[in-house]
């Protein structure tokens, strides 16, 4: 019984087991994606009008990015403490959305019902932070397939809960948002002791990689399956036991990668293998107690080194480097050299949020993500109108589409950045300025309207923007430190509202009601202004066909990503001796 035990405490503690929670945990973290399918509900039951709906849909935008409370909470407070506090703001702001919507307790004025929307979707950015400062901790040297994996089953979630949902086959579709409101919140308490830091870097195995295939290859069925799934619904009307049916091997799918944690505890085959060489510098010196010569002489290396060293050929700048060093370590013995003490963290090492706001890396990845994130989650947000000016009955499928290339974007980016890293040394930033290059293609797609260019566009944009999501935080982890990876994380985290606020709440949306004008006024003559109609208050929405509705909206969008790709080359530029230095002792 005792050895049970003890295979049981080293399951709870195992890495994997905290990876597969994280997956779970994050399968429910994307309720922001159902909003499209609650807010038909709310405005007929409401009265409201297209505005304020809009309205709820600006205050969703933001509950889903602005994370500074979640990643200071992250910090100062037990794991389990900070997602216990999202699960209550998930289920108090969605669950008084479901008794206003069903008529239990009085209407609410609008900017209420926007504070619980903001109050409910916030409770994901709890979700969303610990999942990854504890998955990137226990994984340092894997954080590309981690960040991706876990940010892929948030963009996939809004897939699976609606298939989730689809069991309850019941005609109250307010029963959604009280779905949104007790799920999460009932998951995340269930797995609240499990996801959090377990010393993972000295968990590291031979097995790994294959283990990472693994995780991989249920990923790429899970989304097969669920598109499968969703064609299938769309084509056929399926009884409500095929519908059970296929949810439950949904739910199967989701609990077959707790076989690698399970495997590996109770059918050990290895020892556990050395995990020194696997730790970042900052971690070493934790576990030393105080710093060390030697991180000391590096940093003095970084100073003194000269200018034409980093344009060596690798084998030749390394070899100078240690030349340096052994000097440096030699003179320092001596007494002939007094090591310096640095002012504030080296690229690499731990940043606080504020020294990290005044490095021009951060600005840097920062823009890039504003301007590439920013379209893709425009297109996101406009894809039914863009697909209905093209003369597309079922909007819904691009929908649908883009939510499956959003997760593959993701999957596929952690994993292709991580090779550019691991096998090269070269930047993660690289993988970000491809998946914006290949963005800037989709946008091009999506103004040129050509046939079949709205399946491409749909294809190009979901991956791009998913890739960010993957790429963008390893990078900040490995530029700026694991320490405050939280806080860092939820900052980056408002380029995606407000590049979505500008672009799609200003420019695409100006430019269609424009267009939509013209279009009106050609049809109706005799009207004075095209747009009276809307200064007496008539709230019936403008709409445009054709392709001229987002033609220039689209051009803008590509553009952008054009000088997203600009400031990811910099970045790339400006992070080559730091990646060097971080992956390059593993060739």
């Amino acid at each position: 019984m005792s050895g049970f035990r003890g295979r049981l405490q080293s399951l709870l503690n195992n890495r994997w087991l905290v990876f597969v929670a994280a997956m779970w945990m994050q399968s429910w973290a994307g309720i922001g994606y159902l909003f499209g399918s609650i807010s038909p509900v709310i405005k007929s039951s409401l009265g409201y009008n297209q505005r304020q709906i809009a309205g709820l849909g600006v205050a969703k935008d933001l509950g889903d990015s602005v994370g500074f409370l979640a990643g200071t909470l992250c910090e100062v407070l037990p794991l389990w403490a900070a997602l216990l506090i999202g699960a209550l703001q998930n289920l108090i702001g969605y669950g008084l959305v479901w008794l206003v919507v069903t008529g239990r307790v009085p209407a609410l004025p609008l900017w209420v019902m926007c504070i619980l929307i903001f109050v409910g979707n916030n409770g994901e950015t709890y979700y969303n932070t610990a999942a990854l400062v504890s998955c990137v901790q226990n994984f340092p040297k894997n954080r590309g397939p981690v960040v991706g994996i876990l940010k892929g089953f948030a963009g996939l979630s809004g897939a699976i809960i609606t298939q989730i949902y689809a069991i309850v086959h019941t005609p109250d579709h307010a029963a959604l948002i009280f779905v949104l409101a007790v799920g999460p919140a009932m998951v995340v308490i269930a797995l609240m002791f499990i996801v959090r830091p377990v010393g993972g870097h000295k968990q590291v195995r031979s097995s790994d990689a294959s283990s990472f295939t693994f995780v991989y290859s249920v990923c790429l069925l899970l989304a097969a399956y669920l598109m499968g799934v969703m064609l299938l619904e769309d084509l056929v009307d399926l009884s409500p036991a095929v519908s059970i049916s296929l949810t439950l091997i949904l739910l199967s799918v989701l609990t077959v990668p707790v076989a690698i944690p399970v495997l590996m505890t109770f059918y050990p085959d290895e020892p556990e293998l050395a995990h020194e060489c696997l730790l970042p510098e900052h971690q070493k010196e934790e576990r030393g107690g105080s710093a060390r010569p030697s991180e000391v002489i590096l940093s003095e290396v970084e100073d003194e080194k000269p200018v034409e060293v980093d344009s060596l050929p690798e084998s030749e700048r390394q070899k100078r480097i240690v030349q340096l060093q052994a000097r440096l370590f030699q003179a320092a013995a001596e007494g002939a050299v007094r090591v310096r003490r640095r002012r504030g963290p080296r690229r690499g090492e731990d940043f606080t949020l504020l020294q990290a706001l005044i490095k021009a890396d951060f600005w840097l990845l920062f823009s890039s993500l504003l301007l590439g994130s920013g379209s893709g989650l425009t297109v996101i947000d406009n894809l039914g109108q863009m697909s209905q000016s093209l003369g597309y009955d079922d909007t819904h499928i691009f929908v649908s589409m883009i939510s499956i290339w959003n997760f593959l974007g993701r999957i596929g980016g952690g994993y292709a950045s991580e090779v550019i890293v691991r096998d090269r040394a070269y930047p993660r930033p690289a993988a970000l300025a491809v998946a914006q290059v290949v963005m800037a293609v989709g946008h091009v797609c999506f103004a040129l309207a050509w046939p079949g260019a709205m399946h491409v566009g749909t294809l190009l944009v979901g991956l791009g923007y998913g890739a960010h999501w993957s790429i963008v935080p390893a990078a900040a982890s490995e530029l700026f430190g694991l320490k405050n990876f939280g806080a860092l994380y939820n900052f980056l985290t408002v380029a995606n509202p407000a590049g979505s606020l500008v672009f799609s709440g200003v420019i695409v949306s100006g430019m269609y009601d424009y267009e939509a004008s013209r279009q009106q006024a050609r049809t109706h003559h005799d009207s004075a202004s095209p747009l009276a109609g809307a200064s007496l208050g008539e709230e019936k929405a403008l709409e445009c066909d054709g392709t001229a509705c987002f033609f220039l909206s689209s051009l803008l969008m590509s553009g952008f990503c054009v000088v997203a790709v600009v400031f990811s080359s910099i970045l790339v530029y400006r992070t080559k001796v730091v990646y060097a230095h971080l992956y390059g002792n593993r060739h």
